[in-house]
């Protein structure tokens, strides 16, 4: 059998694999989450139609998280039978390596790599805003506050927004102040302005300040004072000049899951320019990298233990498959413990389970005799 032909025929046993796995494990994770919450959808009345909508739009989510146990499965599954059937060892005999006939799986998986960040980073989100939207309208979760508090914005490097409340609805906030700083210096005030109301203008796409008292700064004391009635922001010289608007502020309050890669990263340069910590957000946003790369560490350590183990059956491989995604995501929730409170690095917490399991796989395949 030629090298193209034998490459082929493996990757063909490994779609169907992964294929017949991803579904399986869809239908699964479907039914149990039905009937977990089907009591739910009856007490509230929920239309079947809308019940159907749900799931569908649940499924890229659901895609993104099992593609993984899909791809540790298909390997485990491919690898066992050419295994027990002795055609690994015909390959070999043949002159190929192990590296030669993982070639395939190793490619496959690099290529559902790269479409799971774009599928995970861009897709899941849309599905997930819709996906909310239902929760939200029919089953009353993740309802997005109309009334924000303390509200806390380094709009520029040297201006600072803060609002008591913010009302969405009206798109209006109450005890706001904005401060200007020295641009050498973010400790030396030089302008602040305490506005009681500030309305979003639609029209000139401002902000309308009410009520406000400016002053100016030197040396830290005030040097001139102000009383405003009524004034666009943007007529109030170099203070006035804020970027902040409604939208940004709605942004802030979207759930991590409905957000694209583009869009969390705006959403943690926010955090940062607001002074906040972002140690949470960064450990998400690495994750969004890292996760979709669990598909190619999933298919060297299936690989590296079904080349180890000719004995196990389909109904063991499929029950280990979901044991060591269980183990895997364990890790994941644990180092992100840590990253979030900021005692790892958030790069590496994003990707401390894929280097584990891949220290395991290379030390599994060091084993192969």
């Amino acid at each position: 059998m030629s090298l193209p032909l034998l490459y082929r025929y493996i990757l063909r046993n490994f779609l169907q694999n992964f294929l017949f796995g991803l579904l399986s494990f869809i239908i699964i994770f479907i039914l149990v989450d039905l009937f977990e919450n089907l009591d739910k959808f009856v007490d509230r009345n929920v239309p079947q139609n809308i019940i159907f909508e749900y799931y569908l739009f649940f499924i890229p989510e659901i895609i993104k998280l099992l593609i993984p146990v899909a791809t540790l499965l298909a390997s485990l599954f491919t690898i066992s039978k050419f295994n027990s059937s002795s055609e690994l060892i015909a390959m070999f005999s043949g002159g190929l390596s192990y590296f030669k006939v993982l070639i395939p799986l190793i490619s496959t998986g690099i290529i559902i790599t790269m479409l799971s960040i774009y599928f995970n980073g861009w897709v899941v989100p849309l599905s997930n805003k819709e996906k909310l939207k239902i929760e939200r309208t029919y089953l009353g979760k993740n309802q997005i506050n109309t009334s924000v508090q303390n509200l806390f914005l380094q709009d520029q490097y040297n201006r600072i927004i803060s609002i008591g409340v913010y009302d969405e609805v009206l798109n209006k906030a109450t005890n706001a102040n904005i401060s200007l700083y020295k641009t050498d210096s973010i400790y030396s005030l030089t302008e602040r302005i305490d506005i009681s109301e500030l309305l979003w203008d639609t029209l000139n796409q401002s902000w309308t300040a009410i009520n406000s008292i400016y002053r100016t700064f030197q040396n830290d004391s005030v040097t001139s004072m102000k009383i405003i009635d009524t004034v666009l922001t943007d007529r109030l010289g170099e203070i006035g000049k804020i970027n902040l608007t409604p939208g940004i502020i709605l942004k802030n309050q979207l759930k991590p899951d409905e957000m694209s890669i583009s869009e969390y990263q705006d959403f943690i340069s926010n955090l940062k320019l607001s002074g906040l910590q972002s140690s949470r957000a960064e450990v998400d946003y690495y994750s969004k990298f890292s996760f979709p790369f669990a598909a190619i560490i999933t298919i060297l350590f299936g690989a590296s233990i079904a080349i180890n183990n000719r004995k196990s059956g389909a109904a063991l491989q499929f029950g280990f498959s979901i044991f060591i995604s269980f183990i895997y995501l364990g890790f994941v929730k644990i180092s992100q413990v840590f990253g979030y409170n900021g005692e790892i690095n958030p790069l590496l917490t994003a990707w401390l389970a894929n280097l584990i399991f891949l220290f395991i796989a290379i030390i599994n395949f060091l084993r192969i005799k």
